[in-house]
């Protein structure tokens, strides 16, 4: 009898879902090869090959279409039942995964993340942060953070705390020698830290005030597209930075930058832990989310 591995059959949905190996590896927490390995041992134990690979692409065949047609519905099926089981343990284990932004990951990484794993030490976090928005179903995630505004709507959404804003700041040197911007558009006598988004596009430093938007086509020296090389840039004295406020706080307070621009960055909206109904979900999901809405509370009454 032919026994066959369940990660196999996840593996094949998986690679279906995302369009490449790579990416699906970077899904599975496993190495490309060991990926590819996989496939090709439960291809050869099948007797049929699931997916034409070229160098350049990967697409299923039609007995991989008919495959993933019908063991989709049944995996989840299984996987169901497992959380059923896994609901029951009285010591929350095994493997939570959350999808998230950097900027949100830094800031939700203590108060929760590292919170959660001191109460419960036999749980692993897979935190990954990306720019673009992905549905947490279908590429399996547990959790999502996002801004509450990009919160689907069929979601359950737990507000993480307050309001966030964004912050412009120099460093105390640099404003020694130059005169200080009063308003966004004095912004382009000045040479600014550009960065750029994870889709290629350069950002655009947006403001408001009294219910006007500017914005800003900001030039500068130098562009980076990771906020923490942008904050050394600026410390460094090479010209104005744009960042949030989390990013920056500690710098603000203990006197490395200067907030500019104040009555121009309103709060923007919270960051919101999200996730789909489950029935007899893990307990470790259970008791995760019992912290996230600890959290809300502990953030609603400081």
């Amino acid at each position: 009898m032919k026994i066959y591995n369940l990660t196999d059959f996840d593996a094949v949905l998986a690679i279906s879902r995302k369009g490449s190996f790579r990416a699906a590896a970077l899904d599975l927490g496993m190495s490309t090869s060991a990926l590819s390995n996989a496939i090709a041992k439960l291809e050869g134990t099948l007797g049929v090959r699931l997916f034409n690979r070229t160098t350049r692409s990967v697409a299923l065949t039609e007995a991989g279409r008919r495959f993933v047609d019908q063991v989709t519905p049944a995996l989840k099926d299984i996987h169901q039942a497992l959380d059923t089981v896994r609901s029951q343990q009285e010591t929350p284990s095994g493997i939570l995964r959350i999808n998230t932004f950097a900027t949100a990951g830094r800031e939700i990484l203590s108060p929760l993340v590292i919170e959660f794993l001191r109460r419960f030490p036999e749980v692993h976090i897979d935190v990954v942060t990306e720019g673009k928005l992905v549905d947490i179903v279908a590429d399996r995630f547990d959790f999502g953070i996002r801004s509450k505004n990009l919160v689907p709507t069929d979601m359950i959404a737990i507000p993480l705390g307050p309001p966030r804003r964004y912050a412009v700041v120099a460093s105390p040197d640099y404003l020694e020698k130059r005169d200080l911007p009063r308003a966004p558009p004095d912004l382009l006598t000045h040479p600014c830290v550009r960065t750029r988004l994870p889709n290629g596009a350069l950002f655009r430093w947006q403001f408001a005030s009294e219910g006007q938007s500017v914005q800003v086509d900001i030039d500068g020296p130098i562009t980076l597209d990771e906020a923490s090389l942008a904050r050394m840039a600026v410390i460094e004295s090479v010209g104005i930075g744009f960042f949030m406020e989390s990013d920056v706080r500690s710098d603000i307070e203990e006197g490395r930058l200067v907030r500019i621009l104040d009555d121009w960055t309103p709060p923007l909206s919270p960051l919101c832990l999200y996730y789909p109904s489950r029935r007899n979900p893990p307990a470790a999901f259970k008791v995760f989310v019992d912290l996230a809405r600890e959290l809300a509370r502990s953030a609603g009454n400081s």
